[in-house]
């Protein structure tokens, strides 16, 4: 036996349940009243302890979370709190051997599920070319600390503005922000990583097509040009109708 200063490192999800082994059985010709078993975290913090066949105090925060195989020593927790992240250790005395004691190193991650990152798109300005838009990714209510990507196409891209923010029980809000000049119809891919896990949402931005080009006044000389040909219209008008012969009712004098 002796100490074992190898860290391994295990992972579980809010909620769930976890077991740590401590890597040590009590042979089945033995009894626990010959050991002395601790679990502890961080150092400071009883999780779960056993003398000479009695179950000891713990720390409260660990009050019907946890329970203790007394053949194998695995600790098991139920349910996983964010809390619970942090360096444990397992150490087995057995009442003779009081000075040469088992120690297991082992650290626990606990992960909280992100939701579903949310992505939206609103159109900034819009012309023939292009389409500028704002884009906003938001997830939260999660754990450890994330890290938020974004891609157009599958080529990435980097973000105006991030925020990370921390609620009361640890957990983690972000949102990211990303200004984009559309040419085409494009696909925009969010993406929040977490303590190995991920999660992402993609988007369609649309470029605008109502495009409408704008007309341009007459120029000066064309209205000028314009108005003479009026002008003229007008007077030829007035004069073939005063000029024009006219047949009135008097015409008929003269048939014979």
């Amino acid at each position: 036996t002796g100490y074992a200063l190898e860290k391994k490192v295990f992972k579980s999800k809010v909620g769930e349940k976890i077991g740590l082994p401590c890597c040590h059985e009590i042979p089945s010709s033995e009894s626990l009243s010959n050991y002395r078993v601790y679990w502890q975290k961080n150092i400071r913090e009883v999780v779960s302890a056993y003398s000479e066949g009695k179950k000891m105090p713990n720390d409260k925060q660990y009050d019907n979370r946890t329970e203790m195989d007394l053949r194998n020593l695995t600790l098991w927790i139920s349910p996983v709190e964010i809390l619970d992240n942090g360096f444990y250790q397992c150490i087995v005395q057995k009442r003779e051997l009081l000075q040469n004691p088992s120690v297991v190193n082992l650290i626990f991650l606990a992960s909280a599920d992100f939701s579903t990152p949310n992505v939206t798109a609103d159109v900034l300005t819009n012309s023939c070319e292009s389409t500028e838009m704002a884009v906003i990714c938001s997830s939260h209510g999660g754990f450890p600390r994330p890290k938020i990507s974004g891609a157009l196409n599958n080529k990435s891209v980097e973000w105006n503005d991030s925020l990370v923010s921390e609620s009361s029980f640890k957990l983690y809000n972000i949102t990211a922000k990303v200004r984009i000049s559309v040419t085409e119809d494009t696909n925009f891919t969010c993406s929040v990583e977490y303590n190995g896990f991920a999660k992402s949402t993609s988007l369609l931005l649309k470029k605008k097509n109502d495009c409408v080009v704008p007309t341009e006044p007459p120029s000066f000389n064309v209205i000028i040009a314009s108005s003479i040909i009026i002008i003229i219209f007008l007077l030829a008008m007035t004069l073939a109708a005063r000029y024009l012969p006219r047949h009135g009712k008097c015409s008929s004098f003269f048939k014979k």
